[in-house]
């Protein structure tokens, strides 16, 4: 059997596997380029109906990524999937306390979540930056609650959680409620490779 092995060629017949399903979709560019990354993550075209993107999300996201902004996530499998390399590149670093001791006792102590313990521990850090959720509808909770008993306004909410307890109520939330810009996945669908594929498409996108 004959298969393509060159990474950029996989890539590049991906992508012009992708384009008709968006064809008809009237996408900019930019936008275009975020619903291949998320379906090509997902292997999944029907993802074009369901991708929700701010107006404002994209210039947000690539001009917070420029200035060197943070990325906060609220899971591991979200931080190893960003392309550090490239963020780094700006002065940009990726972070994530779900696995951190003390966010961990607190949860225990409180009987919530660690993802929004963690939410909570970043606090201010979040001002500013891009906020990446691709596991935890209770992240994506916290993070709302926060902006609307504080001034915290990250630069971009990429808020896709998956599953079906909680994470189509907290993208509906999101949609209805943030007072910035954000890129989500209605319904149940999402996952941590989404929110990466996301944050990945602006990476690759921003002007240095």
């Amino acid at each position: 059997m004959k298969y393509i092995t060159e990474p950029m060629v996989i890539e590049e017949r991906s992508m012009e596997i992708i384009a008709p399903y968006l064809a008809s979709l009237n996408l900019s560019p930019e936008a275009t380029k975020v619903f291949s990354r998320i379906i090509h993550a997902a292997g999944d075209p029907e993802y074009s109906k369901v991708i929700e993107i701010h107006p404002e999300a994209i210039a947000a996201g690539c001009a917070a990524l420029a200035a060197g902004c943070d990325i906060f996530c609220d899971v591991e499998m979200v931080r190893t999937g960003i392309n550090k390399t490239r963020l780094a590149e700006n002065g940009g670093t990726v972070h994530c306390l779900i696995g951190d001791a003390e966010v961990a006792a607190t949860a225990k102590e409180l009987g919530i979540t660690r993802s929004m313990v963690a939410m909570r521990t970043f606090g201010e850090k979040l001002h500013g930056s891009i906020v990446a959720i691709g596991n935890a509808p209770t992240a994506l909770f916290e993070v709302l609650n926060m902006m609307k008993e504080t001034n915290i306004r990250p630069a971009l909410i990429i808020g896709v959680p998956v599953g079906f307890v909680g994470a189509a109520e907290s993208k509906d939330f999101l949609a209805e409620t943030s007072p910035v810009p954000y890129i989500t996945v209605r319904g149940n669908k999402g996952g941590s490779p989404i929110a990466a594929a996301t944050t990945n498409a602006l990476l690759y996108m921003h002007k240095r």
